[in-house]
């Protein structure tokens, strides 16, 4: 499982000043700023984060777990040492680690090359119409579907935070979206990613995924699958390969997601922190950019515009290239009794899972969600809105995490 080492490019001077500003001004022609507040309902902040994150490493090539860690593989009849040579490939239930303190994602040098990412399938969760609660008042009636737009080319200049998270899981090879995100206790220095709980854990039946690394503006140029085939290391991962080497989703998403989002789909976001397969940068030093995160949940009448961004892989798309949309949300709920949802027009299919949805406040783009859920025939997204849950879990991530 090696191959030659990813190169990153690093933008300097002047672009630098650029690498978000794709995202404000697209944002901007329609989005305006406003408060919010938040009727989120469910358990104690503090309890819902609380051991949902784990980690895991490697020094001079060799995979390493720490001794915690690798004890309790051990009790689940995971041989550490036998885990870079194909050992992750078990996933006999036994030994699928489920519980938010089991996370366990050791680096494996050169597993990811091109050809394997190109080759992963989307990660998607679809419901449908019956599935809502909206004969209980709870969901706003469907909205128009928006087609998706290409973002511009060069990504790095015009959306650089937005990536791909890539991962395996029993079905195969897979592939989700993310977002790399201020770590609000280590100020340009991030090294976290936020993309969706069913992205790195299969809810409640199944374990965390395998293998997490995320790859900021992938496919920089938007080449065609024709011409990645000479691409560059650089061209396909102008920033490197980055491995979370934490990872945290919340207690709903493990004990109730489904694959049609289930009990779970209210909370379905999770928190990596990363660390790159070479380097020694932080992930926002490196990328030069990192979006802040709304906590306040505003309600989906209080915002005027909301923008998905994401790699979509299923059809009509094949998952090399960026795209975005642009609409006024409307609220969405599978039960009258979990929070309700952000819902938007879109036609971005699966692999766009985990995506950031983005809004300006104050002039400044900030994330507000990420794609979680759609519909079968691809005209929505749903994301969960972001409280005081979401807060408790991210503050736990930085603190405990941010720093190492």
């Amino acid at each position: 499982m090696r191959s030659t080492r990813t190169s990153a490019a690093r933008p300097h001077g002047r672009r630098r000043t650029l690498l978000a500003a794709g995202l404000v001004a697209a944002l901007a022609l329609t989005a305006t700023a406003c408060g919010g507040g938040s009727d989120d309902t469910g358990a104690d902040a503090t309890a819902t984060a609380s051991g949902t994150a784990a980690g895991s490493g490697s020094a001079g090539g060799k995979v390493k777990v720490p001794a915690d860690i690798a004890d309790k593989l051990a009790k689940h009849g995971v041989d550490v040492d036998k885990w870079a040579d194909g050992g992750w490939q078990d996933w006999d239930r036994d030994k699928w680690l489920s519980a938010a303190k089991d996370f366990v994602n050791p680096v494996i040098e050169g597993l990811w090359k091109p050809e394997r990412m190109r080759s992963a399938k989307e990660a998607n969760k679809t419901v449908t119409t019956k599935d809502a609660a909206a004969d209980q008042g709870v969901s706003d009636p469907d909205p128009t579907a928006v087609k998706a737009t290409a973002e511009k080319t060069p990504y790095h200049e015009n959306a650089a935070p937005v990536g791909k998270v890539f991962f395996d899981s029993p079905e195969g090879t897979m592939v989700c979206s993310g977002t790399v995100v201020k770590d609000v206790n280590h100020p340009g220095k991030s090294n976290l990613v936020w993309t969706a709980g069913h992205c790195v854990h299969a809810g409640g039946d199944g374990g965390w995924y395998r293998n997490l690394v995320f790859v900021p503006a992938y496919n920089d140029l938007g080449k065609s699958e024709a011409q990645l085939g000479d691409a560059t290391a650089s061209e396909i991962a102008p920033y490197g390969n980055w491995w979370a080497d934490w990872a945290s989703t919340s207690n709903e998403w493990i004990a109730g997601g489904s694959d049609t989002g289930g009990a779970g789909a209210a909370y379905d976001y999770a928190v990596l922190h990363v660390t790159p397969e070479q380097g020694s940068e932080s992930l926002e030093e490196t990328v030069g950019a990192a979006l802040d995160v709304d906590f306040s949940a505003p309600s989906a009448t209080e915002v005027a515009s909301m923008g998905a961004w994401g790699y979509p892989a299923a059809p009509p798309y094949n998952g090399l290239k960026m795209f975005k949309c642009l609409d006024r949300p409307g609220r969405f709920s599978l039960d009258a009794s979990l929070p309700a949802m952000y819902r938007i027009g879109c036609t971005m299919t699966g692999g766009s899972s985990g995506g950031g949805w983005f809004r300006v406040v104050g002039g400044r783009t900030e994330l507000v969600s990420n794609t979680s859920i759609g519909p079968a025939d691809n005209t929505w997204l749903a994301g969960p809105r972001l409280g005081r849950e979401a807060e408790a879990l991210y503050e736990n991530m930085s603190r405990t995490y941010g720093g190492r």
